[in-house]
């Protein structure tokens, strides 16, 4: 009996939750060990599905970068990075949107559709939803006075987002899982983005109640390496100044703050690592991550 009613506490401290997001639309950037790990990637499947049924608007942004650098290693090319950026050719940017749009896109809808849901899968060709821009790349070298331009290929970042597919799948009850692959209006040229930096885009567009950025970390830790649950965005930023936020999560609490900044309610750093995070971290009162808000 008490297992029972330990069940039924947990339903019912997600019940204010269900109420307060229910129409609303939540971007939730996936990638990691969540994609990696069979058990993770059932339980991600799991929970899209379970917030679509109970009336939050999911919308899915997925990474894909082992996947690209293992398809690259077998056709014997290699992989180049500057500045934490794949420096991407016309070779490379055809092994990126294969992998991206095709393989794992193709391979996450497949997921949540077998859990019961009704995924759409789009990159960001698709309808126009994407619109990009090359990325300039500078880097300070001593040889030069001033900084020195670095071409890394088909890098871009998102100039504009068409949110009417993604409008009408939503009223259709249907599940947007979206590649990061953006395109030029002018001449069509493909464009590999960001992922983190498309999630946080689209969820602007969006008007998103929630952004949810999956990691392979708990979310932010202290100088004592203990997780902080909430955040500001000044608090952030002093973090981020004095040096305690630091490395690569520097962007990705960038990402969230530019998406409170941009009318996101709440953005949230989460360890997709953990079997349900998603569904944890939205609908109980603890949660698994790092919460920011204004």
């Amino acid at each position: 009996m008490k297992h029972m009613n330990s069940r039924a506490s947990t339903l019912i401290e997600a019940l204010p939750y269900l109420q307060r997001f229910s129409g609303q639309t939540v971007v939730i950037k996936y990638g990691g060990n969540a994609m990696v790990e069979e058990s993770l990637k059932e339980s991600f499947a799991m929970d899209i599905t379970l917030l679509k049924q109970v009336g939050i608007n999911p919308v899915v942004v997925h990474g894909g970068g082992p996947q690209i650098g293992n398809l690259l290693k077998k056709i014997g090319k290699q992989a180049e990075f500057i500045n934490g950026m794949r420096v991407t050719d016309d070779e490379t940017m055809d092994v990126v949107e294969m992998v991206l749009a095709g393989l794992v896109n193709k391979e996450i809808v497949a997921n949540i559709n077998r859990a019961g849901g009704k995924a759409v899968g789009l990159s960001g060709k698709d309808g126009g939803l994407i619109c990009a821009r090359k990325l300039t790349v500078t880097r300070n070298s001593p040889e030069f006075d001033v900084p020195e331009i670095i071409d890394v290929g088909h890098v871009g970042k998102v100039h504009s987002i068409n949110t009417e597919i993604l409008r009408l799948l939503e009223s259709d009850k249907f599940i947007p899982v979206i590649a990061p692959v953006g395109y030029h209006k002018d001449d069509s040229q493909s464009y590999n983005i960001n992922a983190d930096l498309v999630a946080g885009a689209i969820a602007q567009a969006l008007g998103a109640a929630k952004l949810v950025l999956l990691t392979d970390v708990q979310g932010v830790l202290d100088a004592d390496k203990n997780l902080r649950s909430k955040f500001t965005a000044d608090e952030a930023q002093a973090w981020i100044a004095d040096g305690t936020i630091s490395g690569g999560m520097i962007p990705k609490v960038t990402c969230c703050l530019d998406a409170i900044a941009g009318g996101v309610s709440r953005a949230h750093i989460i360890d997709g690592r953990v079997p349900h995070a998603i569904l944890l971290e939205l609908l109980t009162d603890e949660g698994v991550g790092t919460v920011f808000s204004a």
